[in-house]
């Protein structure tokens, strides 16, 4: 099985996964930007490699003191000034057509990736790290681009460098040329022995970079409970046993990296001698000009150079594809399970809502709710409370669809909610968490997410409803104060925001789980007389672990054990003496 799972790692890290296959496919429809791309790399090319031919020429016109040919010269310096000048052009418009294929394939690919997360069912991103996500679609989409820059700039014209340079050398000489195709497999072993080693590692690089990224993210959002408990040192001792995997991996990925121009510099620099020192006998025995010469050897310097580059290259398209194959491992990411071929349009909720038999669990095998059932008619208020971990929001989550019941069937209005298009259903509800969220935009924005399109003044009159009007107009630009997500605004603050974004809305169904938790005493009790107005008509669960908050409510449950262990009004509870009793007099009991 080691085995087996280690052949698996090693083909992964060589691309042999389809990766690579899947990397040139980013180019499909790009055929003719790669076609222009390829017929500049042969201009530059040849317009490089004709240097020295055309250098060579003109030594051969200074024959010795006083016998210059000054035509040829002429000639000769004219056609170097022209293929220098193309070869100029031509080397720009290649690097501005490949930065626009690679950064074009990349922004397609982060594209995809960020697209993705947003189709992707709750259970995944719950169960990844967010800075693991975020890694990928910002860092190793960097890092892909890179890859493919160096790819499509130094790939091409290092291997026709290769093969046009040997060509006109055998052209020149076939003895020196033969010397020199001898001694290429040093350059050829080089380059392969890095690749292969530098891979593995730029893989495990990328992995770690990303475990590394969620870690410190996580740590970073979560540093006030971590100063309050002096958990520094181990917060430190784990990033740093992180940071050191990640160090290990990172240099022995450079380390290989960096074997290329030394080792490359070596066969470069005993070809060149090779060239040289035998050119030399030949010149002496007339089979060679010194012109000849004098090309054939800035023939040896250019065909040296791609190999050292060809290298280079090899070892960060290791590091592209490990990049690639993160973000194509998202990308296939299974999608929230699609509505139902037959799924309806929730068009006007009337808030009719069923629960029967419900059965669900996070982890197979480990069920949350069992048998639970619940039957709500339009317009009621539903109060769930109970202890922590009770079931209570993750009943929410399946009225939403954020998860599907493992067992019995939940239905909205006489249908299961898996028979209505999730974007129907969703926008039936309106919902308050006790985790709130504000995005960095303006406060208009952040309310008018409530309903797209909704005006000013009505943005206005939701935020006074909501009793958050008065701290908006204290910011410095009132409504068009752009926040910096949760930094600008204390959790009260951030809430009644939220508060706000539903009162804007009107849905026709409500679910409010926590929803003035971090508002103080006296925001709160205008807060709720708000939200009593808003639920007149409307089905609403109110999830609260305060009762002060419940006590009006139509039905009252009180979940335990995954399941509802007793059902009734505030009054009825009371006098039933069962749980509901217990928490209210352990919340109202007197002070000594």
């Amino acid at each position: 099985m080691i085995g087996k799972k280690s052949a698996r790692a090693v083909r992964a890290s060589r691309g042999g996964d389809g990766t690579v296959r899947r990397m040139v496919g980013l180019f499909s429809h790009r055929r003719a930007s790669v076609a222009a791309s390829a017929a500049l790399a042969v201009a530059v090319v040849v317009g490089t490699l004709s240097l020295p031919v055309l250098s060579g020429q003109a030594v051969d016109c200074v024959v010795g003191p006083g016998q210059v040919d000054f035509a040829g010269l002429r000639r000769a310096l004219s056609a170097i000034a022209v293929a220098l000048t193309g070869t100029a052009m031509a080397q720009w418009a290649l690097t501005a057509l490949t930065n626009r294929l690679a950064f074009g394939a990349a922004l397609e690919l982060r594209r995809a990736a960020f697209d993705r997360i947003q189709e992707l069912p709750l259970s995944y991103l719950d169960s990844h790290g967010h800075g693991d996500l975020a890694s990928r679609i910002v860092t190793d989409a960097d890092q892909l681009s890179n890859g493919l820059l160096m790819a499509f700039q130094q790939l091409p014209t290092g291997i026709l460098t290769i093969v046009v340079t040997l060509a006109f050398m055998f052209v020149l000489n076939l003895a020196i040329a033969a010397v020199v195709a001898l001694l290429t497999p040093i350059s050829v072993f080089t380059a392969r022995f890095i690749a292969t080693h530098s891979a593995r590692h730029f893989s495990g690089q990328t992995r770690l970079r990303g475990e590394l990224t969620a870690y410190a993210e996580e740590m970073i959002g979560g540093i006030s409970a971590v100063e309050t408990f002096q958990t520094q040192r181990e917060v430190h001792e784990r990033f740093a046993a992180t940071d050191a995997r990640l160090g290990q991996e990172s240099f022995k990925a450079v380390f290989f990296s960096s074997l290329v121009n030394p080792t490359t510099r070596f066969a470069n620099a005993l070809v060149y001698a090779a060239i040289g020192i035998f050119g030399a006998f030949v010149a002496m025995s007339g089979g060679i000009t010194v012109g000849g010469l004098s090309a054939f050897l800035g023939y040896a310097d250019q065909y040296a150079k791609p190999f050292n580059d060809i290298s280079g290259v090899a070892t960060e398209l290791q590091n592209s594809v490990a990049c690639a194959r993160r973000l194509f491992e998202l990308i296939d990411e299974p999608a929230e399970e699609p509505d139902a071929p037959d799924a309806a349009v929730l068009a006007a909720p009337r808030g009719e809502v069923r629960l029967n038999h419900v059965a669900f669990g996070y982890v197979p095998g480990r069920p949350i709710l069992s048998g639970v059932d619940l039957s709500v008619r339009p317009g009621q208020r539903i109060a769930l409370v109970g202890e922590t971990g009770c079931g209570k929001t993750t009943l929410i989550n399946l009225l939403m669809r954020f998860y599907d019941v493992d067992g019995g069937s939940a239905t909205v209005d006489g249908r299961d909610v898996r028979e209505w298009t999730r974007a129907s259903l969703r926008a039936g509800w309106g919902m308050v968490l006790q985790d709130t969220w504000v995005r960095r935009a303006s406060v208009f924005e952040n309310v008018a997410m409530g309903r797209p399109g909704a005006t000013l003044e009505e943005v206005r009159a939701a935020c006074r409803e909501a009793y958050a009007d008065d701290f908006v107009e204290r910011l410095p630009e009132g409504y068009d104060t752009v926040l910096d997500g949760s930094e600008s605004l204390s959790a009260g603050q951030r809430q009644l925001l939220c508060i706000a974004r539903v009162m804007l809305a009107r849905p026709a169904m409500l679910i409010l789980d926590e929803a003035t938790s971090n508002i103080d005493t006296r925001t709160e009790l205008l807060v709720q007389r708000a939200f009593a107005r808003l639920m007149e008509g409307r089905t609403s669960f109110v999830v609260a672990h305060r009762l002060s908050t419940v006590r009006d409510a139509d039905l009252i449950c009180v979940m335990a054990d995954g399941r509802i262990a007793e059902r009734g009004t505030h009054e009825e509870l009371l006098a039933a003496g069962g749980r509901y009793k217990a928490i209210y007099e352990a919340q109202f009991a007197p002070t000594e």
